[in-house]
């Protein structure tokens, strides 16, 4: 499997504190109108942490059952116990997943031969190609360079998501195995695929799909000055999609947008006043309010 493009990281939308999933099956069809290669439902954007073991697996069901094979599923399946996560991974293969994404398993720390063998196992155990999610200001421990490369050896480690802010981890990575990179952060998107990226698991493409698939084909095709410019359009969106903890901002976004309603499950919560004025002149200075 060769991954490439937009992947929209989905939101989970709530309402009256269920998950409501007559909205996410509308996501769903927005997303795949807007064109993007695939989505991930339940991950850190879909507000997994929240969400009980019941919903974590009929979101993804959902989210398999509405796209209908139109485009790539990559199910957030990972956790910090590798038990949970092989159990998760098995569930979204017969489910129907293509691939499934791992987190770094969060608050244990593991050492790295501690992530090694937690990666191989699920990889091994759960028979779904897995793609790496290394996002240590998330979890507090990152996925060595070296740890990469041993588990790319591994014919079900198919990809990496990089969401640690540095586009260099691009290079290292390259410079050791053969494995593909995502980008996990919209505003490196381009930089990230300069030095070898193949695409990016998106936030922003939860609102702008059409527009994010546009900006990473162009650039996947050469023509730098129309990526560049959408890139300067919706980098104020980019930044301020994360001028709270992720997916509040954006979350909000989509609400001010009519698209869902703005509803939290705690500890997350409304977003505070003086960052909703922000976000929303960033909205409307993008042209999407």
């Amino acid at each position: 499997m060769q991954l490439q493009g937009v992947y929209t990281a989905l939101v989970t939308p709530f309402s009256n504190g269920q998950v409501d999933y007559a909205v996410l099956r509308e996501l769903v069809e927005r997303q795949i109108a807007g064109g993007v290669d695939g989505i991930v439902p339940v991950g850190t954007t879909g507000e997994s942490p929240t969400l009980s073991f019941a919903e974590h697996q009929q979101v993804i069901e959902e989210v398999i059952r509405a796209a209908n094979k139109r485009c790539t599923i990559i199910a957030g399946t990972g956790a910090n116990s590798t038990a949970e996560a092989i159990e998760l991974t098995k569930h979204a293969k017969a489910a129907g997943a293509d691939a499934s994404l791992q987190v770094t398993p969060y608050y244990n720390k593991p050492t790295q031969e501690g992530l090694y063998r937690h990666f191989s196992a699920v990889a091994d155990e759960a028979g779904l190609p897995i793609v790496l999610y290394n996002v240590p200001g998330r979890t507090g421990v990152p996925i060595a360079v070296d740890t990469v490369a041993r588990l790319s050896r591994n014919p079900n480690v198919i990809a990496v998501k990089e969401a640690a802010g540095s586009t260099e981890r691009v290079s290292q990575v390259l410079d050791v195995c053969e494995i593909t990179v995502l980008s996990g952060d919209d505003a490196l998107t381009l930089p990230m695929m300069a030095v070898g990226a193949t695409g990016i698991i998106s936030v922003a493409s939860n609102l702008i799909p059409a527009e994010m698939k546009a900006m990473v084909d162009a650039f996947a095709a050469g023509n730098m000055k129309k990526a560049l410019e959408l890139h300067l359009k919706y980098y104020c969106l980019f930044r301020d999609q994360f001028i709270e903890t992720n997916p509040i901002p954006i979350k909000t976004a989509l609400a001010l947008a009519g698209i869902i309603e703005e509803e939290f499950r705690l500890p997350l919560c409304k977003i505070a006043d003086a960052n909703r004025i922000k976000l929303t002149a960033s909205l409307k200075r993008c042209g999407i309010l």
